[in-house]
């Protein structure tokens, strides 16, 4: 088959939760089929190889290039502005060579989805997690008549766009089983709606890569990612003081770019290292004792816990921080919803050597077996190829 890949995010390199994703699904389908990529490249990288069977056409512009404009102007406009067009993309994939000859196309990501649409091919979608279902968490949340107002008109704008969206292809994919209902409420009995969790790569990330320091945290994170800089804000400020009354001379790295994240929000001592983009952020991870993951919000399955444990680095999270993923408390990592119990099982990990050794064994024994990209990908390769053997029955474009 000849496959176009069209992706919100360039995934090269493959340093961040979507590119990830984006990366692994691509490899995946190029194992077995010829492809081209159509992605976003806003920073014009010009440092990757593509694999083999992918043909790649990178597109200089931003698609979150609106998200940063005054209020005033989102609420103003009809949709969210990520859904907003791009004449860059637009232009691209209107001057791509040898269009006849494509079997199928998968889009990555909203974002990009509009442009799959000209093309009277099998389509798949792969969602990741919908707007939609995010806002509407959001609006969940409120507490006062004005925030609940503001959260609804985004919501529903969102909501609008992605259910005119989805039935308009033929297969629909999200990251976990809790979102199955919100996307197959919108598509009805018009698409397949599947679960592709987010997973890892078993044979690179691996237990034993560096030597374990004690007393270390890492939150693989980056906070320019609002659900990362609530987490680490709520981390800071209500958890980890009660973790020093116990254990004093406990630090806790912070992964990722804090390019133009406004970090007076946070409370920052010199145990907290803010370490910036790095290249392998393995070591880091693998290097640390626990792995905190205190999400209070956003969506999908956690790359960061699958990574943590591939690793062999011991977990505690949130019950939202765990959120998707086939993970029993006690046995995988530990849980724990209220300040004083996450601060206590942190401690408990940093302590108890044997436990976080039996905890890892069996996270590592869990992602093996459910969350290795080497599976994760088959099935996604199963869906793009019925998609395509059922349209030869008949599609609609």
């Amino acid at each position: 088959m000849n496959i176009l890949f069209l992706s919100t995010w360039f995934p090269f390199p493959p340093d961040n939760g979507s590119k990830i994703r984006a990366h692994y699904l691509l490899r995946a389908l190029a194992e077995r089929h010829q492809v081209s990529l159509v992605a976003f490249n806003p920073d014009a990288n010009t440092d990757f190889d593509v694999p083999e069977n992918v043909t790649a056409y990178p597109v200089r512009a931003d698609p979150f290039r609106y998200v940063q404009l005054p209020q005033l102007v989102k609420y103003l406009s009809p949709l969210p502005l990520v859904f907003l067009r791009s004449a860059e993309m637009e232009e691209v994939t209107k001057q791509l060579p040898n269009q006849a000859l494509w079997d199928a196309i998968v889009a990555i990501q909203a974002p990009v989805a509009r442009y799959a649409l000209r093309f009277c091919i099998p389509r798949v979608l792969d969602v990741d997690t919908a707007l939609s279902y995010q806002l509407r968490q959001h609006y969940e949340a409120q507490t006062t008549r004005l925030g609940r107002w503001r959260a609804w008109v985004s919501w529903y704008k969102a909501y609008r766009y992605e259910n005119a969206l989805f039935p308009r292809f033929q297969v629909c994919t999200v990251v976990s089983p809790t979102e199955v209902a919100s996307v197959q409420a919108m598509t009805g009995t018009r698409s397949t709606v599947a679960v592709i969790p987010n997973g890892v790569d078993c044979t690179h990330h691996r237990p034993g890569l560096v030597e374990v320091e004690p007393n270390t945290l890492v939150y693989n994170g980056a906070l320019t990612y609002s659900a990362n800089y609530d987490a680490m804000r709520y981390f800071l400020v209500d958890i980890y003081s009660l973790i020093k009354q116990q254990i004093p001379d406990v630090s806790i790295r912070i992964t990722g770019s804090t390019k133009g994240v406004d970090l007076s929000g946070l409370q920052l001592d010199e145990s907290v290292n803010l370490t910036g983009y790095v290249e392998d952020i393995r070591l880091l991870v693998a290097g640390s004792a626990v792995c905190v993951v205190p999400l209070r919000q956003g969506g999908g399955t956690r790359l960061k816990i699958l990574e943590a444990m591939a690793l062999g680095t011991s977990v505690v999270a949130t019950s939202k921080g765990a959120e998707g993923l086939g993970v029993v408390d006690g046995e995988h990592l530990l849980i724990a919803d209220d300040p004083a119990a996450f601060a206590q099982a942190t401690v408990c990990l940093l302590r108890e050597d044997a436990l976080r050794a039996r905890l890892a064994a069996n996270a590592r024994r869990l992602v093996e077996e459910r969350y290795d990209w080497a599976h994760i990908g088959a099935r996604f390769v199963e869906l793009v190829e019925n998609a395509y053997h059922k349209g030869h029955e008949g599609h609609e474009g």
